[in-house]
Formats: C-alpha cells, sequence, structure tokens
C-alpha cells in the first residue's frame, strides 16, 4: 500500500487546486461492501473530497432519489456504527478528506462527545449538518474545532441577513446551496448565483462550494466559473444503483473532467 497523507486539511485542498471536485454518496447504499470497495477506490476518482452521507429516516434537505437511497441503507440495518466501523476499517486506503452529512438528531442520540471522538479515530475532516440552526450551533462548532473537524456551513439564496452569522461558525468551506428546494432541485438562474456567491465573499474568506442542482458536466463547469468547488451529489447517488464500483468511478471521471 502506497503512503498516504492521512492528515489532509479541506482547506489544504482549497489551497492547492483552481477548483474541487466534491462528490457525494449514501454509506451502505446499495450496499455496506459497495461503500467499502468504493472508498477503497476513491483516489482514482476526479473527487477531491467526498461527503458521506448517513442513512436518516428523515433526510429534510433531501431529494426524493438520496432519500429512498437513504431510506433503504436505513431498512438493511445501516447504523451509524455501521458507519464508523467500515470508515475506520479502510481509512488507511484513503488520502482524500472525508466529510459526514448527518442530521443532528442522530448526532445527539449518539452523544456529542462520543459521536466526535468516533469521527477523530475514522479521521473524518469535515461535518455538515442540515438541521442545525445557528442558534444552536456554539456548542457543536467549539468542540469540533478543538478536534481540528470543520463544522461546513450551509448557506442558501435565502439566508438572507442571517447569512453572515451562519458562516460565523463555519470552517473549511462554505456550502452553497444553488437551488430553491432540496437536492436535485433546479438551481437559480445564474444572474441570481452570480449575486449570491458574491454577497458570500463580502461577509467571508472561505472558499465557496456551489451544490444542488449541479447534475451534468455542463453544469459542473458552469459553476466552476462562480464557485471554488462543485458538489455533486444526486447523480453520483444514481450512478451506485448499478452497484458496480469501477462503472461508478468512470461515470464520477466523465462528470468532473
Amino acid at each position: 500500500m502506497s503512503e498516504k497523507n492521512l492528515d489532509k486539511k479541506i482547506i489544504d485542498i482549497f489551497r492547492e487546486k483552481e477548483k474541487v471536485n466534491i462528490g457525494y454518496i449514501v454509506a451502505g447504499y446499495p450496499s455496506v461492501d459497495f461503500t467499502k470497495q468504493f472508498l477503497q477506490n476513491l483516489d482514482n476518482t476526479a473527487l477531491d473530497m467526498l461527503e458521506i452521507g448517513i442513512p436518516y429516516s428523515d433526510p429534510l434537505a433531501d431529494g426524493k432519489l438520496i432519500s429512498h437511497a437513504s431510506f433503504l441503507a436505513s431498512e438493511a440495518g445501516v447504523t451509524t456504527d455501521t458507519v464508523f466501523d467500515l470508515l475506520t476499517e479502510v481509512k488507511n486506503d484513503i488520502s482524500k478528506p472525508l466529510i459526514f452529512l448527518i442530521y443532528y438528531n442522530l448526532i445527539f442520540a449518539y452523544g456529542i462527545d462520543e459521536f466526535i471522538k468516533k469521527c477523530c479515530e475514522a479521521n473524518i475532516k469535515g461535518i455538515i449538518i442540515p438541521d442545525l440552526p445557528y442558534e444552536e450551533a456554539f456548542e457543536m462548532s467549539e468542540k469540533l474545532r478543538e478536534n481540528n473537524i470543520a463544522l461546513i456551513p450551509l448557506v442558501s439564496v435565502t439566508s438572507g441577513n442571517r447569512m453572515r452569522k451562519i458562516i460565523s461558525q463555519g470552517d473549511g468551506f462554505i456550502y452553497a446551496i444553488g437551488s430553491l428546494g432540496v437536492t436535485g432541485s433546479k438551481q437559480v438562474d445564474l444572474p441570481r448565483l452570480e449575486s449570491f456567491i458574491n454577497e458570500i465573499r463580502e461577509v467571508s474568506d472561505l472558499p465557496v462550494s456551489l451544490g444542488f442542482g449541479i447534475k451534468t458536466n455542463d453544469n459542473v463547469n458552469t459553476m466552476r466559473k462562480y464557485a471554488d468547488g462543485v458538489i455533486v451529489g444526486t447523480s453520483i447517488v444514481e450512478f451506485t444503483q448499478k452497484n458496480d464500483v469501477d462503472y461508478v468511478i468512470q461515470k464520477i471521471n466523465e462528470l468532473f473532467k
């Protein structure tokens, strides 16, 4: 096994690369074995970092396809512990930063301190929590910062005056939601998107990555004109339905070429 840089942080990737490619998968979908094989081959993909969704019964930010994948993984018995065990097993095979996308109820049920401890053991570099409001995020952000894990803030075109506050808790990069709906929704028009990104840059020096509604290579190349990173979720989860790691890698590499 080649030497891996297991200590590389999210912000280091943005410093090294002009544009950053970020993907998303649902842990345990379509199977735990598929997720394991994909993670072991992550370094063969065009992705610079990977978001891993932990299955949850009520994924409010996710569109139909990702919600269904999450439901199927949950029904198959994939739990937070399943994901931690898997990541701990394969972490030495991965040099690219891993990010959890997880709903706060799962963290709360697990116990914040124990959850963060397990994240450190699994070499998680960042966490996105869609249902954690700014007013309740301070404890989480402080504890994550103490453990060198980035709390990645989510802001949308509707965040308005709350944007500065939301971003103030964040590290790593800013996740800019480019649509008015859940994952897989149609994006807002490009002039509004450009204005939105400019608004973010006025209040933060963190890199900005665009997600939601980015599905094709054309979408990716268009969004690269506006943001430092591009996030694709729904299309990649759709690729994983084939349960074929080589196929998924090929499609990801075509998506981000």
